[in-house]
């Protein structure tokens, strides 16, 4: 029976049953953490053998016979663009390979935007106070970037087939919008993978900013889970229709694929936005590790590979998603006091309750031993003004963990939602 549907009497009666059992739960003084989207141990392990790869000086040379040990080389060795060239589906001239961060890139590009400037445009930071959209849920890193640079956040709220571009069209249409934050794929925290028909609107849009900058975030972008991935339509293919390359900025990284702590980062952009990005990067750095990238490419070798080693996630994975939603399945859906997608990749659950009572769920799991991601913190600000999301990341924890941990939330979502009905 739903809770709504309960009489007070039997909401009290069922709020003191489980009360019980929460108060033996603080008593065993459990420690669980599903805060961040972070690898396990078991999925590190995986890329260890890459760390034998390079032996003597003759294995740190490229393809073309550089050293990679010393100064030089940019934008990325030759063999590491063409890796991720063939992974985001674009020509080699047209990426720029990092350190072990895309959200470094990142920050680094909305730095450029904010005192250089982009497209023979003012710096945003002389032209007043500069609007960026943040698609919500979303992933609160990006919000924390924008926030840093004084940007003020609009919130545009995602659907299942992605944002509401319709009202994206009426936002940029203000010259003071200077860009959005997006996961394209798997999106952080839904798991949402735009449709073709969002990713065609997106490209078609005509902002009134020439120097409007779209960080198409792709971080997920083979992190598959099941044997039937989504497709995520290539943005910059749809954009030549409509001749708005310059208008977006693609990132991503092996940090979930290899070591977060030492992975390899990318940029795909317009022959435009390259050539602006080198011409800072000439003063910002001789190069990135290109020892690194040279690592990743021995050991991953080509686009088969690094869809091979994928699927060894998928194997230690999937079966903490699928247990997330067993628990949320046979726990929550008979109550009907929550609701989340069935993301098919990604690193992420995004549960919505029925009723503002996530901070409410949030202070509950706290106090029973099980740390979340901070309420509120995938919307702007950290203020999620319907109190409903809290994401959900089940990769660290063990299975055994995460069953517990998954049995403390349902637990803490259940007396939240009956507190709200009281």
């Amino acid at each position: 029976m739903f809770l709504k549907e309960m009489n007070k009497e039997e909401l009290i009666a069922l709020k003191n049953e489980l009360t019980a059992k929460y108060e033996e739960i603080k008593s065993q003084g459990l420690s669980l953490d599903m805060s961040r989207g972070k690898p396990g141990a078991d999925q590190l392990d995986l890329s260890l053998d890459m760390l034998n790869v390079m032996k003597t000086a003759e294995d740190s040379k490229a393809e073309n016979g550089f050293d990679c040990r010393n100064y030089g080389v940019l934008d990325g060795i030759p063999e590491c663009k063409i890796l991720f060239a063939d992974l985001l589906e674009v020509d080699t001239k047209n990426i720029i390979i990092g350190g072990s961060s895309s959200l470094n890139l990142m920050y680094d590009y909305i730095n450029q935007c904010m005192y250089i400037g982009v497209a023979g445009c003012e710096p945003w930071s002389k032209q007043g106070k500069v609007k960026f959209i943040c698609n919500v849920p979303g992933y609160d890193r990006h919000f924390a970037i924008t926030e840093f640079f004084g940007i003020e956040m609009i919130s545009v709220e995602m659907t299942t087939d992605g944002p509401d571009v319709a009202k994206i069209k009426e936002l940029v249409k203000d010259p003071m919008v200077k860009g959005m934050f997006c996961v394209p794929k798997y999106s952080n925290p839904n798991g949402v993978t735009y449709s073709d028909a969002v990713v065609k609107e997106l490209a078609s849009i005509q902002p009134a900013a020439k120097d409007f900058r779209v960080i198409w975030d792709n971080a997920y972008i083979i992190h598959e889970l099941t044997d039937t991935p989504d497709v995520l339509l290539n943005i910059f293919d749809a954009c030549k229709e409509f001749g708005t390359e310059d208008y977006f900025v693609e990132f991503t990284s092996t940090s979930k694929i290899s070591f977060p702590g030492a992975g390899v980062s990318a940029i795909a952009a317009s022959d435009n936005n390259i050539a602006e990005i080198k011409k800072r990067l000439n003063f910002q750095t001789i190069s990135y590790d290109k020892l690194n990238q040279l690592r990743h490419v021995k050991y991953f070798k080509n686009l088969d590979g690094l869809k091979a080693h994928m699927a060894k996630h998928a194997e230690i994975i999937a079966p903490k998603f699928n247990l997330v939603l067993q628990k949320l399945e046979s726990e929550i859906t008979p109550l009907g006091i929550g609701e989340w997608v069935k993301a098919k990749g990604g690193y992420f659950i995004s549960y919505d309750t029925i009723g503002s009572s996530a901070k409410r769920i949030g202070e509950l799991c706290k106090d029973a031993g099980l740390v979340l991601t901070t309420v509120g913190a995938t919307y702007p600000y950290g203020i999620d003004p319907e109190d409903k999301n809290i994401r959900i990341a089940p990769t660290f924890p063990s299975l055994e963990n995460l069953g517990k941990a998954m049995d403390v939330f349902c637990l803490c979502a259940k007396l939240a939602a009956i507190e709200a009905l009281i």
